[in-house]
Parts: C-alpha cells; structure tokens; sequence
C-alpha cells in the first residue's frame, strides 16, 4: 500500500463473502489513503464482499456480475444459518404465542437449544452489517448526490439517510432473497434506488476488466493464493514458499520486467521450521545477498537445520512464467572472488 501512490483507487472485488469485521478494516485501510475509490466487480461479491462494494464512489459492474444479500451467517453447534432467518423465526413463534396462547411443542427442542446471548448475537451481527452499508452509502456513494435527476431538486441529508437505510434493510432482508447464496444483479440493484455503471456498455473498458480478470482468475488456480503487485515489483504467496521478485534500482528508464532482475524465496520447513532465503538470478548476474542460499540448479534445497529435502521446481516454474526470464543460480563469494 505505501508504494501505490494517488488521490484515487479501483478495487477489482471477487470473494464468496467473509467476515464484515475484515470488510471493515479493509475499508477503513484504503479510505484513509485515497479520498476517491471505485470497485468493480467482473464477477461475484457476495456477502460480505456486498458490503465492501458499498464503500465506492462508483460501483461497476456488467450483466455477469453478482451480489449477494448481506444477512449475516452465523455458526452454532456446527451449522451456519442467518441471522436474519432466526430472528425472523423468533418472531413468528412469538406472534403465534400471542394469537393462540400456547407455545406449539414442535418448538421446544429448538428453544431447549438457544439461549439470550446466543439470540442477541445474531441481532448485533445482523446490525452490524446493515450499519456498515447504511453509513458506507451515506457517506461515499452518496457525498456528490445533489440533485433529484427527475426534477432537479436539491437532495437532502435526510433523504440520503432514507434511501441508505432502504438499500441496505432490503440487502440484508432474508424474505426478499430467500437463500444466502441469491445473486443480485445490475437492474436488482439499480431498482433499489442504487446507481450502477455497467462497464459492459464500454467495449474497451469492459475488454480491459476482463482480460485483468481473467488473467487473476488463471493466477489463483494455481498454488499461489495471494499476490501483491506495484509498477516495480510483485510479491507472491504460494501454499509452501513465500516468493519476492524486488527490482533493483535501475541505472536508467527500463521497462518494469527489465527492472527486476532477483527472486528471494523465503522457505519455512514443515519438519523443523527452519526458515531459509534462496536467491535466483532472472536472466543476467546479480551477487548473493547476505542470508541467501543460491537457487540449486536442479531444484534440490537440503534444509540446513534437519537435511530434509525441498523440491523448489514448481516456484521455479512459477517465477519463469510470471517472469519470463529464466531464472539462474547466483554466483557463490568464492566464485566472485576468484
């Protein structure tokens, strides 16, 4: 985040949902950084990635995108269900009580196994979401809502905060949607009062997004499952090794994949948690950095803690791709001395 520079930022969101608390934060890390931000979604954000699309200025989509509703899940004796579900099921219970003033046996089993706590934890987590997308609304994709665009009168504050809180109930409205997993899409939303663009009317915008998408798509279906990227560098987490193609500062203006000419692969051992630094040269020589083991030339890392064996072949594979240079074993001090 410190290297990625400007007053704006777009947000390529693509998550099965999540935790609102993580969607929060994420949201708090990149508004403090950039006062504008767009999020575009080439294919699904549900749940709590619904929240997060919340938090833009702009909001982009096409007729393949998806939302989901943003009735909380909760998990009790190994089962998640939502919140809004039970709470909902409460009041139905309650509302027969009243009207026949009798409790129907068919409920005690499942009253046997809520408690107080439990029923306001459902309520609070089922808050907390609608809160975030209420607020979110409020305050960023409604700040430049000035204007009534069917008689150009001037909106106001209380109008913004009744059409937030109509949004973000009908989001998290379980009735509505039925299943968790309901997509919702483009004309769904933009018939709950909210302003989408759909990037799919911009043929050269809607190829940029998906060819970026795709591309993201290909990159995670591989054993790498997170990957930070700025104009000079890249950072790849893989399943077993933690891969860092950094950029040496260059002499002159060279294009971004001149520039990076090292990969660092740092290597935990499942055996002994040995934690090891292997460095390999992409396409040209460059001296071992103090700590760093050269990349063996077949692949073959022997742990300096408990001699167990690591294949280092797949991160080769994956550096080379990503690279596109080979990717050689550095010269040892000795070498470089003689």
């Amino acid at each position: 985040m410190s290297n990625v520079d400007g007053d704006a930022i777009d947000l390529v969101l693509e998550t099965p949902g999540g935790s609102g608390e993580a969607a929060e934060d994420i949201v708090r890390l990149l508004r403090k950084k950039f006062p504008s931000m767009g999020v575009i979604v080439p294919g699904t954000a549900k749940s709590a990635g619904t929240i997060l699309v919340m938090a833009g200025d702009e909001i982009l989509m096409s007729n393949e995108s998806a939302l989901g509703p943003i009735d909380a899940q909760i998990l009790q004796r190994g089962k998640m269900f939502s919140a809004h579900a039970l709470l909902q099921g409460m009041d139905r219970i309650k509302q027969e009580i009243e009207k026949t003033g009798k409790l129907d046996r068919i409920y005690i089993p499942m009253l046997q196994n809520l408690s107080p706590g439990e029923l306001e934890h459902a309520r609070n987590a089922q808050d907390f979401a609608v809160e975030l997308v209420r607020s979110w609304l409020e305050r960023y994709k409604f700040k430049d809502w000035t204007k009534h665009r069917a008689s150009s009168r001037t909106v106001t504050d209380e109008e913004k905060h009744s059409r937030a809180n109509e949004i973000a109930m009908a989001l998290s409205d379980h009735g509505r949607w039925k299943t968790h997993g309901r997509s919702i899409k483009i004309d769904d939303l933009r018939a709950l009062g909210l302003r989408v663009t759909d990037f799919g009317e911009d043929r050269e915008l809607a190829d940029a997004i998906r060819r970026y998408y795709i591309l993201l798509r290909m990159t995670f279906e591989t054993n790498i499952f997170k990957l930070f990227e700025t104009p000079t560098s890249q950072i790849l987490r893989f399943e077993r090794e933690h891969v860092h193609i950094g950029a040496v500062p260059p002499q002159r203006t060279l294009p971004v994949q001149d520039e990076v000419n090292q990969v660092v692969i740092e290597l935990t051992c499942k055996k002994c948690n040995t934690v090891m630094k292997v460095q390999g040269n992409l396409g040209g020589p460059s001296p071992l950095q103090p700590g760093s083991l050269p990349f063996p030339a077949d692949n073959k890392l022997q742990c300096l803690g408990c001699g167990a064996m690591h294949d280092l072949a797949q991160a080769r594979q994956q550096v080379e791709a990503r690279s596109k240079k080979r990717l050689l074993t550095p010269p040892s001090s000795k070498e470089v001395a003689r």
